[in-house]
């Protein structure tokens, strides 16, 4: 044979060039087109184009936002086109608002950054009890999501200097208190009506559908009877618990942290206290300040003297509503409790003592410190079973990370099954039947996680049934499945949805015929209202509806009011029709003083939100920015009004 190759070189390289060329061809161009399948252009600002990858991802953090916040909440709802188009619209305004402000070159001080973040509840409960931040926590904290402290920050400054592209619009709103009148007292307006309603329902009742109606029903609305894609599927996960039931604690490390942390375990030192607050709020004028504290030293004074008249004294003088009934007594508090001059002042003292006078935010207290309480420090083996699970906590927490690079690294490698890492790391095999593409409801756990269905469900799982990517479905907890067997998408055979069918067809033609029926009364109640057989007369407004649907409610109040009687037809889709009568336009009724102030602001926002949107828009324009996606037919996707809300 390799004679043959010495003898054939030439011949032999035009055939190895047939083979493998082709083969490096074809994976080209299959990666060219994932590749441009995700570099397809979808909105452009400022001359800076978006990527379908970018809406992809922009998305797919939405989705996961909104399920941590709400887990409840049916994830079709968020990955409807609909809802991907809305992603699409606050991606392009959050590029909008950025090019405005680069351009018109606003910014955020250190100090205005400093104290965005010193407000987030997050960061605060890092701060230690001198007040100074925890900065190996911080960095933890961040690092979950992906950031530095760096990259946070940045984000944090960025936001804040895109805020101040609007804000000056928004806070200028302004609509004087006539012009308010004048457009709620037109809102708010009651009229008048009678309506009649043709019932889908009731018309359907008198139908009675042949099998072939049904055939031809089913057939022109195949996809009305297409049960989903379903696969039944293994899987595995990985959490703290799991790794946790494989940890031993060694009894000479549990009784080392018992040595180390047996105080702080046990509880912390308490302290009981009296005091006299001359109240004076640390936003109060110098003068008054001044008052304040020379009435607390003259109290002092009296009490330094005589000691045991404490009590009375707190009585009569402390201007503390809470303590002072009970002679100024707080009861027993630990650190942190109480503000940080007073309780500097009272964990220095010694139990009997008085205090000088003490300078806080609400004002200045003489403190005098009835009691001690001193933890008691618990016994070895009282604490041996929290020991035991603080202990193991903190090891599993340790040991996960290990165990995660094996378990993603072994999924993997050997991605034709789930077993060679389960026995690996002692996990058990799970498994699902009739799972979806998206979650079912009631769905929790891995099978609730969009994440992991959408592994799931990839091309490549699905044709070749592998293992999926190790899916971090939660904080701590890995999962990773395969397919075991794939049923596609189809149409249901009509045998079995016939009742379904025949269901639907009632619900349209039902529908048809009260529409078909409703309008032609219309046409003659128009010509000949008296001939008009309708339901007693009724006050209706946007804030009494009478429990009317709301396209009744809607049709009545937009009837042109200076031609009465009006018909208006109303179609109320599968409902049916109806058809509303307007016979007198009156004023509503004449609301409080309270009331009335609280509608003026209201429709200040409203105005304000207004000028908002149309200075968001003129800035759309200015940047040049456009989606070069279709709207979804039907969807009512406006993100950026609510954004400017």
């Amino acid at each position: 044979m390799f004679d043959f190759i010495r003898k054939h070189t030439k011949v032999t390289m035009a055939l190895l060039f047939l083979l493998i060329v082709p083969s490096f061809i074809l994976l080209g161009v299959n990666r060219d087109n994932n590749a441009r399948e995700q570099g397809v252009i979808v909105a452009k600002v400022d001359g800076k184009e978006i990527a379908r990858s970018e809406w992809d991802r922009a998305h797919q953090n939405e989705i996961d936002r909104l399920r941590a916040s709400m887990p409840s909440l049916d994830v079709k709802l968020l990955d409807s086109p609909e809802a991907r188009y809305a992603t699409l619209e606050r991606l392009v305004r959050d590029r909008v608002i950025a090019a405005a402000a680069d351009k018109f070159k606003l910014s955020t001080s250190d100090q205005r950054l400093a104290h965005e973040l010193q407000q987030n509840p997050e960061i605060a409960s890092l701060r230690r009890p001198d007040g100074t931040l925890d900065m190996e926590r911080y960095r933890q904290l961040l690092g979950s999501q992906g950031m530095s402290p760096e990259m946070f920050e940045a984000n944090v400054r960025a936001d804040l200097s895109n805020r101040q592209v609007l804000v000056g619009i928004g806070a200028s709103g302004f609509a004087s208190n006539s012009a308010a009148d004048l457009a709620l007292n037109a809102y708010f307006e009651k009229r008048e009506i009678q309506l009649v309603r043709f019932n889908a329902a009731d018309f359907a009742a008198k139908l009675n559908p042949t099998d072939g109606d049904l055939e031809q029903f089913y057939k022109a609305n195949e996809k009305l009877f297409q049960a989903p894609e379903q696969a039944n599927i293994e899987y595995v996960l990985l959490d703290l618990d799991t790794v946790k039931k494989n940890i031993t604690v060694n009894e000479t490390d549990l009784k080392t942290y018992y040595e180390q942390n047996a105080q702080r375990l046990s509880g912390a030192e308490e302290r009981r206290a009296s005091h006299i607050l001359i109240a004076s709020p640390k936003t109060a004028p110098a003068v008054e300040r001044e008052k304040a504290k020379a009435k607390a030293e003259e109290l002092l004074a009296v009490v330094k003297k005589t000691p045991d008249t404490f009590s009375d004294i707190a009585r009569k003088n402390s201007q503390d509503p809470g303590s002072a009934p009970n002679g100024g007594d707080l009861d027993f508090f630990a650190r942190g409790a109480m503000v940080k001059p007073f309780e500097d002042a009272a964990f220095s003292m010694n139990k009997g003592a008085i205090s000088g006078v003490v300078e806080s935010d609400f004002g200045y207290h003489i403190i005098k410190l009835t009691d001690i309480k001193a933890p008691k420090q618990r016994s070895f083996e009282e604490m041996r079973p929290e020991l035991e699970a603080d202990l193991k906590k903190q090891q599993a927490q340790k040991k996960f990370s290990e165990t995660a690079e094996a378990f993603t690294n072994g999924v993997y490698e050997q991605s034709d099954s789930l077993k060679p890492v389960a026995d690996r790391l002692k996990l058990e095999i799970k498994s699902a039947s009739h799972v979806t593409r998206q979650p079912s409801a009631g769905a929790t756990g891995v099978l609730a996680s969009p994440k992991f269905l959408t592994a799931l469900f990839a091309p490549d799982a699905i044709e070749k049934k592998r293992n999926t990517e190790a899916i971090e479905v939660a904080p701590s907890q890995l999962a990773s499945g395969r397919i075991v067997e794939y049923t596609p998408a189809h149409t249901q055979p009509f045998a079995e949805v016939k009742d379904i069918v025949r269901q639907r067809w009632l619900l349209q033609r039902g529908a048809e015929e009260a529409r078909k029926e409703g309008i032609a009364k219309l046409v003659a109640w128009k010509t000949a209202p008296a001939s008009a057989t309708l339901s007693a007369p009724v006050l209706v407004s946007r804030d009494q509806t009478q429990k009317l649907p709301p396209q009744v409610v809607d049709a009545a109040l937009r009837a042109n009011g200076s031609a009465l009687p009006a018909f208006s037809g109303v179609d109320l889709g599968a409902q049916g029709y109806a058809i509303v009568k307007v016979g007198k336009v009156m004023p509503r009724d004449a609301a409080d003083e309270a009331t009335t102030k609280q509608e003026r602001n209201q429709y200040t926002q409203w105005w304000a939100s207004a000028e908002n949107m149309a200075y968001y828009n003129s800035l759309k324009e200015r940047f040049k920015a456009e989606i070069l996606v279709a709207r979804p037919v039907g969807g009512k996707a406006n993100a950026d009004q609510g954004a400017m809300q």
